[in-house]
């Protein structure tokens, strides 16, 4: 089997087509919504696009074809993986998740950057958390205020 091994990849895109078929096909629609495009074409076309693609792969794996092993110009293959910084922001990013609520977009969206970027590698403490500052209120303002999009301000939501 491991030299088929981009059937399970076909196997996901399966399910992954029939699950997304399965919620567009069952999607209550309000009957006053008519015209040819409505909330289920483009789930229903992502759908039918997922089953192809998994048919045509799996037709092609079958055939004898093999993905290619990553020959990336800046990666080397030899070295194992850096699992501290996968980790590392792993927990940053669950952290962020937690504290989004309590404490606002503002403030867990600068720890996710702050945090990502020392997990990257980056240790300028003079900088690093006034652009994660920066950064963080210009997306809360830019999705909150002027896309529409809600976001918890927690405790600045007054300030802002």
């Amino acid at each position: 089997m491991r030299e088929r091994s981009e059937l399970g990849v076909c196997v996901l895109l399966l399910v992954l087509g029939v699950l997304v078929l399965t919620d567009a096909l069952t999607m209550d629609v309000d009957i006053t919504q008519r015209g040819p495009v409505g909330p289920k074409t483009v789930p229903v076309v992502v759908g039918i696009g997922l089953l192809v693609v998994a048919a045509l792969l799996a037709v092609d794996v079958l055939r004898g074809g093999r993905g290619e092993a990553e020959g990336g110009e800046d990666v080397d293959l030899s070295e194992p993986a850096d699992w501290r910084t996968v980790l590392l922001l792993s927990g940053i990013f669950l952290g962020a998740a937690v504290l989004i609520e309590p404490a606002g977009f503002p403030v867990a969206g600068a720890l996710l950057f702050w945090g990502a970027a020392f997990a990257l590698g980056s240790r300028r403490v003079d900088r690093d958390p006034l652009i994660a500052a920066v950064l963080s209120l210009f997306t809360y303002v830019l999705f909150d205020k002027l896309l529409g999009v809600p976001l918890p301000g927690g405790p600045l939501m007054g300030v802002l």
